[in-house]
C-alpha cells in the first residue's frame, strides 16, 4: 500500500505542477485536465489508506462525501466540484486563463487539506 500511496500523491503533485505549467503556456485545455488529475490522484492516495473503492469517477464522489462526513470540513466538496469544473472544461473547453487559474488554485487547497489526512492515519 505505501508504494501505491506515495505514488498517488507524487501523481498528484507532478500534475498539479504541469497544470501551472500548461496554463503558463496558454493550454487551458490541458491545464484543466492535469487539475483534475491531480485532484483525483490525491483522492485515491487517501482511498487506499481507507481501504475505499476508488477506480471509477462515481467512487471518487463517494470517496469525497466519505471525507467530509469524517472530517465535517465542506471545503472539501467545493473544492473537488472546482476539480469536477476543470475536467469538464477540459471537454468543453469554455474556460479561459481566469477560470482554470481559479481551478487550480482550489485544486492545490484540496490536494493541501487531503496531505494532511494522509499524515494522521
Amino acid at each position: 500500500m505505501t508504494n501505491t500511496l506515495t505514488n498517488y500523491q507524487q501523481a498528484a503533485r507532478t500534475l498539479l505542477d504541469q497544470g501551472f505549467e500548461e496554463l503558463a503556456a496558454g493550454d487551458t485545455r490541458q491545464a484543466s485536465e492535469k487539475g483534475w488529475g491531480a485532484a483525483a490522484q490525491m483522492l485515491k492516495a487517501v482511498a487506499v489508506t481507507k481501504g475505499w473503492e476508488h477506480q471509477s469517477h462515481a467512487a471518487l464522489y463517494k470517496v469525497v462525501n466519505k471525507i467530509v462526513a469524517e472530517t465535517g470540513d465542506l471545503s472539501i466538496r467545493d473544492r473537488f466540484f472546482a476539480a469536477n469544473g476543470l475536467h469538464q472544461n477540459f471537454y468543453e473547453n469554455w474556460g479561459d486563463n481566469e477560470y482554470v487559474l481559479a481551478g487550480l488554485q482550489k485544486v492545490r487547497k484540496l490536494i493541501d487539506r487531503l496531505e494532511v489526512l494522509l499524515e494522521t492515519e
